[in-house]
C-alpha cells in the first residue's frame, strides 16, 4: 500500500487513548484501496485533555477528510460536529466524522450496527430476548440503542458509574418505554450479554460479569480487540456459549464506516 502514498493521498485519522490496540488503520486503509481510493487511516494517540485542541487543529488541514473516534473520544468527536445523524444526536456521541462541503464536520455512530450485525452473523437473533449491557459509554450507548431497535424484549444496563448508567437508561427509555432497566454483574436469565467496557484489555482486569452464572445458551459479545479472545470470551467459551469478538464487530461495521467516510448514506 505504500506505493500509492503521494501528495494526493487523502488522510483519515483514528484517535484514542490508548491507541495501540486498534485494528482499524490497516483494515480501513485496505478497504479504501479495494474501493480504488488513494486514502490512508493514521492512528493518533490523544489524551482526553488534548482531544478538543487536536480536533480543532484538524479543521484547516485540507487533506484530512475524516476522523474515526475510539475510547474515550466519541463524545468529544460529536461536540465538534456541525451536523449529525439522528442516532448520534440522541446518543450525543460519534465514532465516524467526515467533512461537510463547507469544511465543517458531520458525524454518525456505527458501533451499534457493527455489534448487532456481527451477533446476527453468528446466528444470534436479538428479537424477543433479554439483553444485559455492561458499559454506558459511547460504544455501549450505541449497542444498547441498536439492540432495542432490533427488538430485544428487555435491556438491562450495568455500569460502575451510576450517574452515567442512569443517564443512558433515561435516554433510551425515551425511545423505548418500559424496556430499559437497571442491571448488575449477574447475567442470570439473559440470552445476550454484551461487554462494552475496556475490562479485559489489561492483564489482571476484573471480569465484567459473574461468569460462573453464565449458561451455555447465553450469547456473549465483547468490544475488545486486543486480546481478540478476551478473558470474558475465553471463560464463556469454556462454558459452551456462542461468542463474538471485538474484531468481528469491527469487520461487520467496516463497510458501513467506509461508506460514511466516502460521503454515502448509511
Amino acid at each position: 500500500m505504500l506505493e500509492m502514498l503521494s501528495g494526493e493521498t487523502r488522510i483519515f485519522v483514528i484517535i484514542g487513548h490508548p491507541i495501540a490496540q486498534v485494528k482499524a488503520p490497516a483494515g480501513m486503509t485496505k478497504g479504501f484501496a479495494e474501493r480504488g481510493r488513494n486514502a490512508i487511516v493514521v492512528p493518533i494517540h490523544v489524551l482526553p485533555e488534548n482531544v478538543d485542541a487536536f480536533i480543532e487543529a484538524l479543521g484547516p488541514i485540507r487533506n484530512v477528510d475524516g476522523i474515526i473516534a475510539t475510547v474515550p473520544h466519541k463524545f468529544a468527536a460529536r461536540r465538534h460536529c456541525a451536523s449529525v445523524s439522528a442516532r448520534a444526536r440522541l446518543l450525543d456521541s460519534a465514532n465516524v466524522v467526515r467533512r461537510n462541503a463547507d469544511g465543517s464536520w458531520d458525524g454518525d455512530m456505527t458501533d451499534g450496527q457493527g455489534f448487532v450485525s456481527a451477533m446476527m452473523q453468528t446466528g444470534c437473533e436479538p428479537r424477543g430476548q433479554r439483553a444485559l449491557l455492561v458499559g454506558a459509554g459511547g460504544a455501549g450507548s450505541a449497542i444498547g440503542l441498536q439492540l432495542l431497535d432490533s427488538g430485544v424484549a428487555e435491556l438491562a444496563i450495568h455500569d460502575m458509574d451510576v450517574a452515567k448508567r442512569d443517564a443512558l437508561i433515561a435516554k433510551l427509555s425515551g425511545m423505548h418505554p418500559r424496556k430499559v432497566v437497571t442491571g448488575s454483574a449477574d447475567p442470570t436469565g439473559f440470552g445476550i450479554v454484551a461487554n462494552a467496557t475496556p475490562m479485559g484489555m489489561k492483564q489482571g482486569d476484573p471480569l465484567p460479569v459473574e461468569v460462573s452464572r453464565l449458561k451455555p445458551e447465553t450469547f456473549v459479545g465483547d468490544v475488545i480487540t486486543v486480546p481478540e479472545v478476551s478473558p470474558l470470551l475465553e471463560a464463556a467459551q469454556r462454558i459452551g456459549c456462542r461468542t463474538q469478538t471485538g474484531v468481528g464487530m469491527f469487520l461487520a461495521q467496516r463497510e458501513v464506516m467506509l461508506d460514511f467516510l466516502e460521503g454515502k448514506p448509511i
